[in-house]
């Protein structure tokens, strides 16, 4: 367990910040230099996927704006240090980027396939994985799936529908909703099997 010293959700919170700062930085740079640089652009994960393989990092840091970037932040820190208490420093950070990295590659491969893809970027697939951890990782929550009694099946559809309701109450327009769902589905099957327990 993490003191709020070594708290692995200040500890992003601050590379949210750091890497906006840089984004911001060189977008004022390419402005200044009269190019048309997005701040977002060269953060952003997209395809083809091994062309920058550094924005498989950098995505799920970057934000495409203050108030994205604020967004994430509120969500991170309500579900954040919840998580902290029952896990190490290093099993979070390797959770939140691992869960982010995945689901950015699920919204980019669904866009791919359904229309085409935009790039992404943000923290909400690995928050959601969060919440999703929080929420299966529960005691209350094994007490009520013991008494639904659900086999294999009746689980997959429960975790189905929980992710799709998760995604339909987050959609809206540039918003990441395949991201959402598999960010909250990787968190709901790591929960179950206590992943980020000490």
């Amino acid at each position: 367990m993490v003191s709020r010293w070594g708290s692995p959700t200040l500890d992003t919170l601050v590379v949210f910040g750091v890497v906006f700062l840089v984004q911001s930085f060189l977008g004022l740079l390419g402005n200044a230099a009269g190019l048309v640089v997005s701040p977002v652009g060269l953060f952003a994960l997209s395809p083809p996927v091994g062309q920058d393989p550094w924005t498989l990092v950098t995505s799920v840091y970057a934000h495409a704006g203050v108030g994205h970037l604020l967004s994430n932040a509120v969500a991170l820190v309500v579900v954040g240090f919840l998580v902290e208490q029952g896990t190490t420093r290093w099993r979070y950070h390797a959770f939140f980027l691992t869960t982010g990295i995945l689901a950015g590659l699920a919204e980019i491969g669904f866009d791919s396939v359904f229309s085409q893809a935009v790039p992404v970027v943000g923290a909400s697939g690995a928050i959601f994985a969060l919440a999703g951890y929080l929420l299966a990782a529960n005691p209350v929550t094994d007490s009520v799936l013991g008494r639904l009694n659900l086999d294999g099946r009746g689980k997959v559809i429960l975790v189905v529908a929980a992710a799709a309701l998760v995604a339909a109450l987050s959609a809206g327009p540039n918003i990441a909703i395949v991201a959402h769902g598999t960010g909250f589905v990787l968190g709901l099957v790591a929960g179950r099997l206590r992943l980020l327990s000490v």
